[in-house]
């Protein structure tokens, strides 16, 4: 059998074909694989450029790429492997559970860390019991704590503020500049404003040059505070999947870490210091055999799921087999030979039944003004959920209320599946994300002062049962608007206002 492994990071794709007991028929890498960086002709130009230097097909592929944290993004990886290799079994992942499938688990230690830092940093943490968790990354703007990224940035800024301090350019800034091949510190204006993060994160070798050659002080301290951010990050992880007592294995792992020996030293040593008695070792084998171990196995179980910070719990919630919403009226049955007017007709005679539905629902809106009302004079928000349309609609009302009522912007909001980008694009999958509508709700720090309302034209939408069953938990009240009345008695809703249209 012909196993394909591919291992996507912020710098580049590696690639690696074995066959039986593990005879490496191909080897390489090409361009840079973090899956939220990428739009969708670039990871399919990605794995398409992988797929033509195989010298043969693969039975199975396992795949791991940086950026990969949500079950869409899963399903949008899945989906591009399935069509570059069509009929293949593959099983997806990120890049930090490839280095913990390529390492050893050894017997004594109950759970695992996998502490990465590379171009950019994250996170993960495994227990025997089943448990996981993530922690970091989120990308060199908000995170990335101790990469490669965060310490160039760090040298960035920290050499240009003692430049404007004591009028005079510090030595690992004009090293910066020599490795970048400019004339003039003021370059790095233009260059800062245009560079990739892989082209800032290779500033990170200058600073570990300067620190090991001269004991640069700005180096040193700058590589002082991405190793305390590195380790803090490690234990922390460890404490959210691991019991006190129970035995730790850190693995190390990433360029910053194992190009740089005294720097991992001093990693595993302030992680020794904060959980004596764990296991620090770095990563032996690459990622890319973790996702050969990941092949082995696809298409034969369910890949395991992690969690980020905040964890995200799976509900149930009582799914209606149909909604009047899905059927056909038999009044439009050949709508498209109509004539135009007929059809104008149709239309607007069908839309003036609707206030008469309405209207039928409007001890469940009284309801709803009444506790939304005194939400507001209690400190509470009125927060709307919704996918597609449906979310539009709520983020829409919600962004209206500023300039027409003058309220503050947090106290009517909105949430839509698949977050910002799914206001003006379709996000497929979105919808059927319920673990994204808990971490939705979470995020918002929803009490029970709030009100949260889920708005789906059928009901179905998983995305907001997510969103409803979370703010139930915390004692939220909860209110769903669709066209269906099969949910009108669902134990998850204070309210349901439920027009059959």
């Amino acid at each position: 059998m012909r196993l394909l492994g591919i291992e996507g990071g912020g710098t580049r794709t590696s690639a690696l074909l074995v066959e039986g007991t593990d005879t490496v028929l191909a080897s390489f890498a090409v361009g840079p694989g973090n899956l939220k960086l990428l739009n969708g002709e670039e990871l399919a130009a990605l794995l398409a450029s992988i797929r033509d230097q195989l010298p043969t097909q693969p039975d199975r592929i396992g795949i791991g790429m940086a950026g990969v944290r949500s079950a869409s993004d899963r399903e949008r990886l899945s989906r591009a492997v399935a069509t570059t290799w069509p009929g293949v079994p593959s099983a997806v992942g990120d890049d930090l559970i490839l280095a913990l499938e390529a390492g050893e688990w050894p017997a004594d230690c109950t759970a695992q860390v996998l502490q990465l830092s590379g171009t950019g940093s994250c996170c993960l943490g495994r227990h025997r019991g089943g448990a996981s968790v993530k922690i970091g990354g989120r990308g060199h703007i908000i995170g990335d704590r101790g990469s490669a990224c965060d310490i160039a940035v760090h040298a960035l800024r920290s050499t240009v503020t003692i430049s404007d301090i004591d009028a005079d350019w510090p030595r690992l800034g004009a090293d910066m500049v020599a490795f970048l091949q400019m004339n003039d510190p003021e370059s790095l204006i233009e260059w800062s404003m245009t560079a990739s993060k892989a082209e800032i994160a290779s500033l990170a070798q200058v600073v570990f040059e300067a620190a090991s050659s001269r004991q640069d002080e700005i180096a040193v301290a700058i590589l002082r505070r991405a190793s305390e951010r590195l380790s803090k990050d490690a234990v922390h992880c460890a404490a959210r999947v691991a019991q006190p007592g129970e035995k730790v294995q850190f693995l190390l792992n990433g360029s910053t870490l194992l190009k740089n020996g005294w720097f991992a030293d001093e990693v595993t040593a302030k992680i020794l210091a904060a959980r004596p008695g764990s296991e620090v070792v770095r990563l032996a084998r690459p990622g890319t055999w973790g996702a050969i171990a990941m092949a082995r196995q696809a298409g034969t179980q369910v890949a395991p799921k992690t969690v980020s910070v905040i964890e995200s719990k799976p509900t149930s919630w009582r799914p209606v087999a149909s909604a009047p919403t899905e059927g056909r009226n038999p009044k439009s049955t050949g709508f498209a030979e109509m004539p135009l007017a007929d059809a104008i007709k149709l239309m607007l005679a069908e839309d003036a039944t609707l206030p008469g539905k309405v209207l039928a629902e409007s001890a469940h809106i009284e309801w709803t003004v009444v506790a939304v009302s005194r939400a507001f004079a209690s400190g509470g928000r009125l927060i709307y959920c919704g996918a597609g349309t449906s979310g539009r609609l709520g983020v829409l009302d919600a962004s209206e209320c500023p300039p027409t009522f003058r309220t503050p912007a947090s106290l009517v909001q909105g949430i839509i599946a698949g977050g910002r980008s799914a206001l003006w694009s379709a996000v497929e999958g979105a919808e059927d994300d319920e673990s994204a509508g808990v971490r939705s709700i979470a995020s918002r720090s929803v009490s029970a002062q709030d009100v949260v309302i889920g708005i789906s034209a059928s009901g179905h939408a998983p995305f907001i049962w997510g969103c409803l069953a979370e703010a139930r938990r915390r004692g939220a009240k909860t209110v769903l608007v669709a066209c269906n009345p099969g949910y009108r008695d669902h134990p998850l809703l204070d309210c349901a206002i439920l027009p059959d249209t």
